[in-house]
Parts: structure tokens; sequence; C-alpha cells
């Protein structure tokens, strides 16, 4: 029967009825599936009681959680299970995302289920395709009831989820590549740059103003201090304190003396430069 793939309920024969009704089990009718060869459980609701004697009929779904082939042995009991008030689920792939309302999908869907088994996979039919979702968890047991209750569901990532890479910026092929301006060169302390003063108070006679660029100061204490191919000969610029072995104050001396003025010569004691006088007048 194409309904009974729909669901998880099953079809078993008229003998099942009447050894449940003489139990006085409660209803809705919830059976525990338990494959013993392969250590596989499960839960379901029942259809119809229609079926051959030693035979029941179960979607092919459920024949796969339980890992049966046609002509298995199973065992069934009746069981009471608990309303269910949290499931999650998780589909195989990401389609089961695309529909336009995967959520009426498979609200409409459960209502063909009586309960849920944690680690079981139910299959949704929509639009001539399956989907199968894996039962994530379910609260408050392993195995709900879901008939007239109200579950909260939530979904975890599609099997075949994959996390998108971060798109990286294109960078257009016409494009210079930029570069980076160079960094100005911060000014370098240079010593003695200052203007020259004059130990005898007199004012400098040099007039040239040093440059406020770190290059020309550089540049002008590179000249000022003498190259040893110059000698002793070389003298220093007036006015201005040259530290060095052949900065010395003695080389200054010579040159402040000729810049003075000359004075005059005072006349030396001579003896016996006077007049002379005769005694005898």
């Amino acid at each position: 029967q194409p309904q009974l793939e729909a669901g998880d309920k099953i079809i078993m024969p008229p003998s099942a009825l009447d050894r449940l009704a003489s139990l006085h089990i409660e209803y809705p009718m919830l059976f525990e599936v338990h494959n013993a060869a392969a250590e596989r459980t499960s839960h379901c609701g029942v259809l119809e009681f229609i079926a051959e004697e030693g035979m029941i009929y179960m979607p092919y779904w459920m024949m796969q959680n339980l890992l049966l082939q046609e002509g298995d042995m199973v065992f069934i009991k009746n069981a009471n299970l608990p309303k269910g008030t949290y499931v999650k689920l998780q589909p195989h792939t990401t389609d089961f995302l695309d529909i336009s309302n995967p959520k009426a999908i498979l609200e409409k869907t459960l209502r063909n289920f009586s309960c849920l088994t944690t680690g079981d996979s139910i299959m949704v039919a929509y639009n001539n395709k399956k989907y199968y979702i894996d039962i994530v968890e379910t609260k408050p047991s392993n195995a709900i009831s879901i008939i007239e209750t109200d579950c909260e569901v939530d979904f975890a990532p599609p099997l075949d989820y994959k996390v998108p890479e971060p798109v990286k910026p294109a960078v257009p092929a016409n494009r210079e590549p930029t570069t980076e301006a160079p960094a100005e060169e911060e000014p370098k302390f240079i010593p003695f740059t200052g203007s020259g003063r004059r130990l005898d108070g007199k004012p400098s006679k040099d007039k040239d103003v040093l440059a406020s660029s770190p290059a020309k100061r550089q540049a002008n204490a590179t000249n000022s201090v003498p190259t040893t191919s110059q000698g002793g000969s070389s003298r220093k610029t007036t006015g201005k304190l040259v530290f060095g072995s052949g900065g010395s104050r003695a080389d200054k001396e010579p040159e402040k003396e000729a810049k003075e003025e000359p004075k005059k010569e005072e006349p030396k004691f001579s003896a016996f430069t006077g007049k002379k006088y005769s005694l005898k007048g």
C-alpha cells in the first residue's frame, strides 16, 4: 500500500488484535520492534490487522533502520511512550532546505507518524522526490509519542553542508598596484650647529647663517672639520669653536693679534742721553 510508506505504522495479523484486546492495553497502540540479529530497535504504530498469520508489513525505510530483509524474524511488543516535548532533526542533503516551506512539509508528514526514536532515519516524500532525515535527539526519552502533543522542533545543518569560504575581493587587471610613498626622513641630531661667540666679547665678523635643513647642517659641519691632508697650515673660521686635534686656542692667538691695531712704540730708556754742560762756564 502506498500510504504505508508515508508513516511509521505497520500491518499486523488479526490474531494480534485478539491478543492485545485481552491485555487491556492503553490506546493509541504503540509497539517496540526489535531485530535480535542486528541488535537494532525502533518503535511504530499499527495501521490495520489484516496481514497473513505470522507476517507483518512495515515501511521500507523502517526495514532499512532495523537492517531487515524480507522473511527475517522480528520481535514485537506493546510499549508505553511519553509524549515528546523536543526533537532535533538533521536532513541528509541541503536539497531539503531548498523547498519553499520545509517546516510545513515536515509538519504534514509527521501527522502520519505515531512516535519517533533517536537514531532512526525517516523519509519525507515531496514532488516525487524522497528526502531522508535523521532523528538526532528526542526529549524526554530516546523514544517519544507525537500523537496530540505540542513538540518543539529544531534543525541541525545537513550532512552534506559545507561552510562557504570567504570570497576575496577581486583586483581589476588594469589597476596599477599601489606603492607606498617613501617615509620622510626624520631630522637627525647634529651637535654644535649654533652661532659662535668670541671670548673677548667682540662681535663675530662671520655673517654666514647656518642652513635650517638637517642635510645642509651636516654638510657645513663636515666642511668645518679639517682633514689630515691640509696639515697644520689650514685656518679655522673666525668666531666658531671647533673641537678636535687640530683646533687649539693657540692657533687663534696670532690671528687675534694680527687684526688688532698696531700700538705706538714707547721710547726706551737710554743712559747718558741728556745735554752736557761745562764747569768752566
